[in-house]
């Protein structure tokens, strides 16, 4: 609810789509200054008290950001700075929630159990924008903003009260900096991880623009709203719920290369169609489909770093995983914001698209070993 009211909030301030491109670069510059010391915290520290002291912390900024809206007093500028507070949290958070999942499950169980968490989490996101969309409009992005702060009380009563081991830390000599280094050299050797991570940065930096774009497509594409922005982002949300729960579905039974393959091809070829689509209903089947290929392909990847990660050094991987995603994530809304502000939306997501499409024809001829890995 907080991201789409917030997108919506900042074009309706603005009128801009290259200030959407800001807003997102804010919340992302955080990652490429936090994320990897992120990583040695969640190897230092018990995740679970790490992810209690984040998600507080985002709490805090959401109240804060409902007190602004409340009060009539939000500028823009004042979502860029929370913006890059909540980034700086998310930093932290990201690699100490993904680090945490094998202290929840077996091994054996990690495709499962990362297909479930994402099932979850996409309901929020199937439901999260159209009560946004909805409540946006009759009720003002303020009470969005209220509702997000007041979520977190369940998110931290429900990591309280989890049963888990006590952490035990594995005893380190070596400076932080050099456990970063090790985490890094780690990933960049491996071969599978080296592959998965190439693939997200190019997922981060093209095949993601069109979300920061979303609000500027429903007003200008579509002569929409913020309800119309609202049914897009569910649309995506409910592709991506229906990939993790296909996901969760097959468990083992499917090399996870293969499904990290097809996913690959079906989010850019779906985001094709959507860039043609002038009609809202074909529009969000093509996002309902770019969904479902988005998270079919970042599950698969996701349990295949994993399962490759030795445990003291999976909080150091997941932070570079994460900086990956979350690092480049900003800097591709950045430069979609300005060539959307020269060529248009639509021009922008299908040549984005296109570069995705090629990108996913290479790996799939250069890599083969890829879709045999289990």
């Amino acid at each position: 609810m907080q991201i789409t009211a917030q997108g919506f909030l900042v074009y309706e301030l603005t009128r801009s789509p290259a200030y959407l491109g800001y807003v997102g670069f804010a919340a992302g510059l955080p990652s490429w200054l936090f994320m990897l010391y992120g990583g040695v915290a969640a190897d230092r520290m018990s995740r679970r008290t790490l992810l209690v002291i984040t998600q507080t912390a985002m709490m805090v900024l959401a109240f804060i950001l409902a007190g602004l809206a409340f009060s009539g007093l939000v500028q823009p500028w004042h979502i860029i700075v929370l913006a890059f507070l909540l980034g700086t949290a998310n930093a932290f958070d990201a690699p100490a929630r993904l680090a945490f999942v094998p202290e929840l499950v077996a091994r054996e169980d990690l495709t499962n159990a990362i297909a479930l968490n994402s099932a979850m989490f996409n309901i929020a996101t199937v439901l999260g924008p159209a009560i946004a969309g909805v409540t946006y409009a009759a009720l003002g992005p303020a009470w969005c903003f209220t509702i997000n702060g007041v979520s977190f009380l369940a998110v931290i009563a429900a990591l309280l009260a989890m049963r888990i081991k006590p952490f035990v830390p594995v005893q380190q000599t070596i400076s932080i900096f050099g456990r970063v280094k090790e985490g890094l050299h780690y990933a960049l050797r491996h071969p599978l991880i080296r592959v998965i991570n190439l693939n997200l940065a190019m997922v981060s930096l093209f095949a993601l623009g069109f979300i920061t774009l979303m609000p500027a497509w429903a007003v200008d594409v579509l002569g929409g709203d913020a309800t119309t922005n609202g049914l897009l982002q569910s649309s995506r949300g409910l592709g991506a719920l229906v990939g993790a729960l296909w996901i969760a579905a097959l468990g083992g039974t499917r090399s996870r290369g293969q499904m990290l393959t097809l996913g690959s091809f079906l989010m850019p070829v779906f985001l094709v169609l959507f860039s043609t689509t002038r009609q809202l209903p074909l529009s969000m089947v093509t996002l309902f489909g770019a969904g479902l290929g988005f998270m079919v392909m970042m599950n698969s990847g996701n349990a295949l770093v994993q399962v490759n990660v030795p445990d003291e050094l999976r909080g150091r991987v997941m932070s570079l995983y994460s900086l990956i995603f979350f690092g480049l994530m900003p800097i591709g809304a950045l430069i979609n914001g300005q060539i959307a502000t020269r060529l248009g939306p639509p021009t922008t997501v299908l040549t984005n698209a296109v570069v995705m499409v090629a990108f996913a024809a290479l790996i799939y001829l250069r890599v083969p070993d890829l879709r045999a890995t289990r």
